[in-house]
């Protein structure tokens, strides 16, 4: 049976999840499907644009994302502090601009007087929706709902469009989050649908490397603030430069099929991380077969378990692929 999704989220180990949602029927996504020759390709650009969307509603950050022909991924970041220091109105405005609310709070964001009657439950509302405007499952919920319906309207037919649950999973530490990234960048070229990053659309990637040709990282994702951006307050603790470089050389060697050619730089960069490349390369290339769960090292693994009070480490012999021992 599936775990609940407040048995798989620690906050307090870690603010990143790796998501993946797939279709359940025979047609595709988006892309051709060849059973009924019909292309889909235009799909992309209605879960690229809701994800844009909901990543300036939520207290959520997109790191990374891919959109496939069948599934898609994405990886979040949770980010309970911006949350937190959301005034009520705030809360409320941001709420408003995926549902409608009701009238009670649609009086307090116009500054109409509020009944005393009326505070207690107010207030009660403003919680529900900050603690859900930093929930991974209500960011799926709004992002995966509406593709849905808007798709079983193009195909004439009802029923489910996506499999039952999104795949979570957390990663736990630095290592963790770079691999998986990397991995969700490279699944069009791993799955032959492009030849170089540049070619592969609708990807973090293709919109990191735009930007990075102005010296500039796109405002719709978690920036890098490794060498070139000490001043950031948050993001990802690492140099883009370092992460574009390591990307692009993984891909020709997938692309390739040349194992083994990762060059010293490339070396020095996964040896910052304590990382074989020969690991590297077996984490990129087959990363959702290894990790059905949280990845990290196994002294993360220990300590999420135990915040999750979860009597056995699972998944805990892939953890050697995440060090050098």
């Amino acid at each position: 049976m599936p775990s609940p999704r407040r048995n798989q989220i620690s906050i307090e180990d870690t603010p990143y999840y790796h998501c993946c949602s797939r279709v359940v029927r025979r047609a595709f996504l988006c892309g051709d499907d060849p059973y009924s020759g019909q292309n889909y390709d235009h799909r992309r650009s209605w879960v690229d644009s809701l994800l844009m969307k909901l990543n300036s509603v939520f207290a959520i950050d997109i790191a990374a994302f891919a959109i496939m022909s069948n599934h898609l991924h994405v990886i979040l970041r949770i980010d309970v502090d911006t949350a937190n220091q959301w005034t009520d109105r705030e809360v409320l405005e941001q709420w408003h601009l995926l549902f409608k609310g009701d009238d009670l709070t649609h009086r307090f964001v116009k500054g109409a007087l509020i009944e005393g009657n009326e505070v207690t439950k107010l207030k009660h509302t403003i919680a529900t929706y900050r603690s859900r405007l930093c929930d991974i499952s209500w960011f799926m919920r709004c992002l995966n709902e509406p593709i849905a319906r808007q798709a079983n309207q193009e195909d004439n037919c009802t029923g489910r469009f996506w499999e039952g649950r999104f795949k979570c999973q957390a990663l736990l530490d630095d290592t963790a989050l770079l691999a998986c990234m990397a991995y969700v960048d490279l699944n069009p070229i791993r799955s032959k649908l492009a030849k170089t990053l540049t070619q592969s659309e609708h990807t973090s990637i293709k919109l990191r490397i735009q930007a990075a040709i102005n010296s500039e990282q796109p405002k719709s994702l978690l920036p890098f603030i490794g060498n070139e951006h000490q001043n950031q307050l948050k993001g990802i603790a690492f140099s883009l430069k370092d992460y574009l470089e390591l990307v692009d050389e993984t891909g020709r060697i997938i692309r390739n099929d040349k194992r083994g050619t990762i060059s010293k730089h490339t070396e020095k960069i996964l040896s910052r991380m304590a990382l074989p490349h020969e690991n590297w390369l077996k984490i990129i290339t087959n990363f959702g077969a290894l990790f059905h769960g949280p990845v990290g090292t196994l002294s993360e693994l220990s300590l999420y378990c135990e915040h999750l009070e979860k009597q056995r480490r699972h998944f805990s012999k892939c953890c050697h692929y995440m060090s050098s021992g």
